[in-house]
């Protein structure tokens, strides 16, 4: 692991514990994959990336690093003001109104609105958890551990979790979440030979496939370790986020691992009182729904930030973390993104080069980093609904014989796999 590397990016988490041979290190692959192409699931040609990570943090200016802790905090105050704010206003004129089919509209919207302030304060958690939040450990921490609290998650759990996701994005073997399964694998959990013999997916099955991962995904990965690596070698039920002694975790992380679910116990009691005192529609209102689309967006970000046709993934021997911090692509969605989600999916591809830069000074530093990457940047500015229902429908499994594996599907689009 190089000193630069050390110093610049990631987000100051432990080492990833090694699952392979030992040998495996953030530089290895650059003479390997020096040349090396695929096709991607389009048909276009894809180069391997050959720069390294110390050019791509030389190029970003020293300022763009500065984390500043009244401007974090005034965004922490901005969003639950807009929380409180909508909800007192909604609670107090909603029920005003006499038509049922405007007040179950106002309702829906009330709720809506809500999960995209709520998904911002998942977002500035998401912050501490990488360190961006301030120059202080314990203030991250302890602001992440209340934000992400509130919203019943982890906060530790996540953060150790999330931190191995970051030193090995791409990796088919070491990556944490959204890791597609091999075309071998693909086959095998189809229990069939040949491709060929697997029947296309028709529409309305990937469309409730694509309903129970938005509604349920974030829950089954926190509780099943789901599009996770797998550890076969672990009774199932202790691989999650809520078990000290899950092989997710180090040693050394278990009582943090016990802090993150007293967080959970917390909000569960306060929620509990909350139902006791003011019912089941307030609180299913006001918590439980917008809660639920929370989950979802953060699902509907992470997955479309790491499943494209046109994005690879890599095998040990090509590897390396300038190519896998690549494997990611920054997309469009206006107004929320920048207002209620904090540029997280505008710039998230700088975000895997170097997460403790704070969302507030991430344009600029992509901008630095697209001089270094040329075409190796990624950005898409298709409707990001389009492109959850064409990543779903494209990108199956992965596949490819030097390295570098591409996305394919049995559903007759785009390059076909080979048999």
């Amino acid at each position: 692991m190089s000193t630069t590397f050390t110093t610049g990016s990631a987000d100051n988490t432990s080492n990833l514990k090694s699952r392979g041979n030992g040998s495996e290190n953030f530089d290895n692959g650059d003479n390997v994959a020096k040349g090396l192409t695929a096709i991607d699931t389009l048909g276009q040609e894809f180069e391997v990336p050959d720069y390294s990570i110390k050019e791509i943090l030389q190029a970003i200016p020293k300022e763009c690093y500065e984390r500043r802790l009244t401007t974090s905090f005034y965004y922490v105050f901005r969003d639950i003001a807009l929380l409180a704010t909508n909800m007192y206003l909604a609670n107090k004129y909603i029920p005003l109104i006499q038509n049922p089919i405007l007040n179950f509209a106002a309702w829906f919207t009330y709720v809506a609105i809500q999960g995209l302030f709520g998904t911002g304060i998942w977002v500035l958690a998401h912050e501490c958890g990488h360190q961006a939040f301030s120059d202080y450990g314990w203030v991250n921490d302890s602001v992440g551990w209340v934000l992400h609290s509130f919203l019943l998650v982890p906060f530790f759990s996540w953060k150790y979790s999330h931190g191995k996701h970051h030193k090995a994005t791409g990796h088919l073997t070491r990556d944490t979440v959204f890791v597609p399964p091999t075309k071998e694998k693909f086959k095998s959990s189809n229990f069939v030979e040949k491709l060929e013999d697997i029947a296309e997916e028709t529409p309305i099955v990937s469309l409730y496939n694509l309903f129970l991962q938005q509604a349920g995904g974030w829950w089954a990965y926190l509780t099943t370790n789901v599009t996770g690596q797998p550890f076969s070698e672990y009774p199932k039920s202790q691989v999650n986020h809520f078990v000290p002694s899950s092989p997710l975790f180090e040693k050394r992380e278990y009582w943090f691992i016990v802090l993150s679910d007293l967080g959970i116990a917390i909000q569960a009691f306060i929620l509990y009182n909350w139902y006791k005192k003011f019912g089941a529609f307030s609180f299913f209102i006001n918590y439980f729904f917008p809660y639920m689309w929370v989950n979802h967006w953060l699902v509907f970000i992470t997955f479309l930030q790491h499943t494209d046709p046109t994005m690879p993934h890599y095998d040990a021997a090509v590897w390396n973390f300038a190519r896998g911090a690549a494997a990611t692509i920054d997309r469009e969605l206006p107004f929320i993104g920048p207002f209620c989600f904090h540029d997280i999916i505008e710039t998230h591809v700088l975000h895997h080069y170097v997460s403790r830069i704070p969302f507030y000074n991430a344009r600029p530093a992509t901008e630095a980093i697209k001089k270094v990457m040329g075409k190796h940047y990624r950005k898409s500015e298709e409707n990001m609904f389009v492109s959850l229902w064409k990543s779903v429908r494209y990108c199956q499994f992965v596949d490819g014989t030097n390295g570098v594996r591409m996305f394919r599907n049995v559903n007759g689009l785009g390059v076909q796999p080979t048999d």
